[in-house]
């Protein structure tokens, strides 16, 4: 188990800094902004931060394996990162007194996830053809 964590990890560096700085900034208290009044603002984060580390962990994923994704493959890396940012919520509501889960955060990190493998998929699809 341990060396196949390390394997993951060394051949997913991107995705492991990712999710690290997702866990930090879902959890730490955030600073007052002007952006807070941007409508929304916070759901386009959520959308950015989740499509982001799905698109990285996917491209990191076929780099690693070179094969293309099998359904069961691209649904375990969409669910993997909606279940972390599920249990995130559940976190943010039950163990900290700064910030408060949010059933719409978790909405908006599916579809940024769902987003991130369109994209993933589509681009390694197009470089797949290419080669």
């Amino acid at each position: 188990m341990t060396h196949e964590l390390t394997k993951w990890i060394k051949s997913h560096p991107i995705t492991v800094i990712l999710i690290l700085v997702i866990w930090y900034l879902s959890l730490f208290t955030p600073p007052k902004i002007e952006l807070a009044n941007v409508r929304f603002i916070d759901k386009w984060a959520h959308l950015l931060m989740y499509g982001s580390l799905v698109f990285v962990l996917w491209m990191e994923d076929w780099r690693t394996r070179k094969a293309s994704t099998s359904v069961t493959r691209a649904l375990a890396l969409y669910i993997g990162p909606v279940a972390m940012s599920g249990l995130i919520e559940m976190i943010q509501a039950y163990c900290t007194t700064n910030r408060s889960g949010d059933w719409l955060d978790l909405a908006a990190n599916a579809i940024g996830a769902l987003s991130g493998i369109v994209f993933g998929g589509m681009l390694t699809r197009k470089m797949r053809k290419k080669a």
